[in-house]
């Protein structure tokens, strides 16, 4: 694979017609506008991600989340088309829909009775929840692009998983820290009655401390000490360096950020990162994101006359269809292969999953073999889901850590990014034909990097924010150059929303 930053996909110079499906929905991108037409009958899309993540190959194996709870806290689940929920709904695939502003719970037995879907207990006024819920299990099947027929494969990553959905942001896609942090602690509380395996957080907000100072993450290390898997967007800021969010700038959970394709899947050397998509590192020195996924003009569920669509009516086609790009698409993608891996290896632990998808993914080189974009921006690289699934790869992510320290506050950790004296952010650790980083993750697939590691494009950071060696702060260690947050900042008054909107790429 190769790809390169490009700030915004140049619609002008070219027309382009996608066809969906047999009964002529298109996306239309004329002169830099857009327009998502529906057909009528079927319903059928062709989403490409799941054929672009290898996903796809995996579906044909029997690999397709069976069995797997996955937990998504967003803006919550709407009903959008009868034929995919009712797959879900026929086959007890939702298993809990908790509303934690308003702590109501609809359980399991609600869902079968039918009780849930008549009293309309399933909410999510803004769509941002049910786009990115549909992007892991919906179970629509995919169509051929060019016969226009049914596939046998699905539209999203992993269509048979179980769903626990959790609503915690509101219409407008906004919420308060004090409800995220309620809605994980009712995942972590109800692991083991739900089996919830892993836990989608497309949601990011500001870095106003250190990582183990902040209540949200303080919940998201619970979750991941508690065996959970967590997925958390990099965020919408990009491109520039350390603009990644909360929980994303946590050291132990996955972070994902987005690439886009051009708008010409079936061609791989035109991807581009996106320019949303936010970079690394983070404050306390750590590579972010650890991996890309696909995250341009994505394909998903969503009701008609919920916020996003409403407002964005000319990416909705009238039919339960809408597109969107960001990073929460990309880290829906991540979380359904992780559903995936854990289908097929069931003992996986939450440190497994990451070594695994970062040992996997494909880092964007370019013709010479030479990083086409920053680590800080790639990390590991595109993830692949067959490779993910089939990896044996262990004791390879979060080496160095102590998460049980962390929580307690005895001990606290930090990267291996690094600054030198022109403002230019590297990665410390080279060593033979590889390179290390991520607290000892060893990479020698026999890709090159050059010496300081350079942020690509010329990207120049404030000369303000320099780490010390020793990679570890106790509790009370101040910032190594006397960078303070400031005192008065209240928790109880934190904010965080789904990611942002950003243009289609």
């Amino acid at each position: 694979m190769k790809f390169t930053v490009q700030p915004t996909t140049d619609t002008g110079l070219y027309s382009i017609l996608l066809r969906f499906s047999k009964d002529n929905s298109k996306f239309v991108f004329e002169e830099g506008q857009g327009r998502l037409l529906g057909g009528h009958g079927e319903n059928l899309r062709n989403t490409e991600y799941p054929e672009a993540v290898g996903a796809e190959q995996l579906y044909q194996q029997g690999i397709n989340g069976q069995g797997v709870t996955v937990a998504v806290i967003d803006s919550g689940l709407r009903d959008v088309l009868k034929s995919s929920m009712q797959n879900i709904k026929k086959g007890n695939r939702i298993k809990a829909f908790y509303n934690a502003i308003d702590d109501t719970l609809v359980d399991t037995q609600a869902f079968d009775s039918g009780d849930a879907e008549e009293n309309g207990y399933l909410q999510d006024g803004n769509g941002h929840g049910t786009h990115v819920t549909s992007i892991i299990l919906s179970f629509l099947k995919n169509v051929d692009q060019e016969t226009g027929l049914a596939k046998t494969s699905r539209n999203s990553i992993a269509p048979k998983a179980n769903l626990v959905a959790v609503k915690a942001l509101d219409a407008s896609g906004q919420g308060s820290y004090a409800d995220v942090i309620r809605a994980i602690g009712f995942v972590v509380d109800n692991k083991d009655k739900y089996d919830i395996r892993v836990l989608n957080l497309s949601l990011s907000a500001p870095v106003k401390s250190h990582y183990w100072d902040d209540p949200l993450n303080q919940a998201v290390m619970a979750a991941w000490k508690a065996g959970i898997v967590v997925v958390a967007s990099a965020g919408n800021g990009g491109p520039d360096a350390m603009s990644i969010g909360v929980p994303g700038n946590n050291p132990y959970v996955i972070t994902v950020g987005a690439t886009s394709d051009a708008y010409s899947s079936d061609y791989a050397d035109d991807d581009f990162l996106a320019a949303f998509s936010a970079a690394g590192p983070t404050y306390e020195g750590f590579v972010k994101p650890d991996v890309v996924a696909p995250g341009g003009h994505i394909l998903g569920l969503m009701h008609g006359d919920d916020q996003l669509a409403l407002v964005h009516d000319n990416y909705q086609d009238g039919e339960g269809w809408f597109m969107m790009s960001g990073t929460s698409q990309a880290a829906a993608i991540v979380s359904g292969i992780a559903v995936l891996m854990i289908q097929e290896e069931l003992d996986l632990t939450p440190d497994d999953v990451k070594c695994r998808l970062m040992s996997s993914a494909k880092p964007a080189v370019n013709s010479q073999g030479e990083l086409a974009v920053s680590v800080f921006q790639q990390g590991a690289g595109l993830v692949d889901a067959y490779w993910a699934v089939h990896s044996t790869a262990m004791g390879c992510a979060n080496r160095g850590l102590d998460i049980e320290a962390d929580i307690a506050g005895t001990s606290h950790f930090g990267g291996f990014a690094n600054q030198d004296e022109h403002g230019n952010y590297y990665v410390q650790g080279l060593e033979g034909n590889g390179y290390l980083w991520g607290e000892g993750y060893l990479w020698s697939d026999g890709y090159l990097w050059s010496d300081g590691y350079l942020w690509a494009d010329g990207y120049l950071w404030a000369d303000g924010y320099l780490w010390s060696d020793g990679y570890l702060w106790s509790d009370g260690y101040l910032w190594a150059d006397g960078y303070l947050w400031s005192d008065g900042y209240l928790w109880a008054d934190g904010s965080i929303e789904a990611n942002t909107w950003v243009s289609q790429e």
